[in-house]
């Protein structure tokens, strides 16, 4: 595992192997000097990854307190397989839930809050993860999720259905057409040529079985957004160009959590957290981070019932001992 210290949080790399014999790339950002308060597991874009363009965000909330893990999805970033490609996203989602369940349960996190940040792809990854193990996390915050992909990037419905049936014999070719991304998702120049400029960033374009997975994936969430039960914020762009805010907002209503907090930002785009004027991803993170504080200060039910049975099995083991 390499390490290093950056602005005062310590940063670590490693790589772990899915149970499909992939290599997949792990990183981490702990707070330097203290214990942290909760576990933050953060779920990069589509064609992104964790290590370059979601350092800030890592260090922010390493900064805030927060112990902070990112893993890049197969066929992203430093992770093994074919670029931009996801053959099912569904195993992603395993991959996901096998490397953060393995990191929660290690001795020195028993008992600490659990909490999911998704960007965009990551959102809808996030949501998954809720609906497999619902009472498992302890809540997410949301940016931009992929609840609903924006009409305005589809192709449509004849494309669609041609590229349906070309998927069926060439699914890793790349023939999507889509409007730039890059352009649509990022306001300040700077940001689009970073991720211009990152090797690890896919610029093609999407791939056919790509595309028909984040479509499906897409339409499923829109239709079982009442089922998500764990408490959420979910933040997003006025003007979005890439997923759509309504869809946010109708998370935000028809979701079964009894705690859930919906913030528009009007004017902002699709990367609100990466892409604006500093002013604007300060105010987008002070929300985020306040967020997270509330909630890691007075715990919950699930973390209560954990230490209960930690108490209840040391008093059962010391009886033994004395008996």
């Amino acid at each position: 595992m390499a390490g290093e210290m950056r602005n005062h949080v310590k940063y670590e790399e490693e790589y772990i192997l899915n149970s499909r014999g992939l290599k997949l790339f792990t990183c981490r950002w702990f707070p330097a000097n203290q214990d942290p308060k909760a576990l933050i597991f953060i779920l990069h874009g589509y064609a992104m990854e964790c290590s370059i363009s979601m350092n800030d965000t890592g260090t922010r909330l390493a900064k805030a307190g927060y112990a902070v893990y990112g893993i890049d999805f197969e066929g992203h970033g430093k992770s093994s397989g074919l670029g931009g490609l996801i053959s099912c996203f569904d195993d992603i989602v395993s991959d996901c839930a096998n490397y953060f369940s393995t990191i929660c349960e290690h001795k020195d996190n028993i008992g600490k809050m659990r909490y999911l940040y998704g960007e965009s792809m990551g959102g809808a990854i996030a949501l998954n993860l809720d609906r497999q193990t619902p009472d498992y996390w302890d809540g997410a915050v949301l940016v931009a999720p992929m609840c609903k992909i924006a009409d305005d990037m589809k192709p449509n419905p004849a494309v669609i259905t041609v590229l349906t049936m070309l998927c069926k014999v060439i699914p890793t070719w790349k023939m999507i057409p889509t409007e730039d991304v890059v352009e649509m998702a990022f306001k300040e120049p700077e940001k689009r040529a970073e991720i211009r400029s990152n090797p690890y960033c896919y610029k093609g374009r999407i791939r056919l079985k790509t595309g028909q997975e984040l479509l499906r994936v897409s339409l499923d969430l829109e239709k079982n957004l009442h089922k998500i039960q764990m408490p959420f914020l979910v933040v997003h762009g006025g003007d979005d160009k890439v997923t759509d805010p309504s869809t946010s907002k109708q998370l935000y209503e028809t979701a079964a959590s009894a705690d859930k907090t919906f913030k528009l930002y009007p004017g902002m785009w699709h990367g609100l957290t990466s892409g604006e004027p500093p002013e604007n991803i300060d105010t987008v993170f002070s929300d985020i981070i306040n967020w997270l504080d509330e909630r890691s200060a007075i715990g919950n039910s699930r973390l209560e019932k954990e230490r209960k049975s930690r108490n209840d099995g040391f008093i059962s083991s010391k009886k033994k001992m004395v008996s």
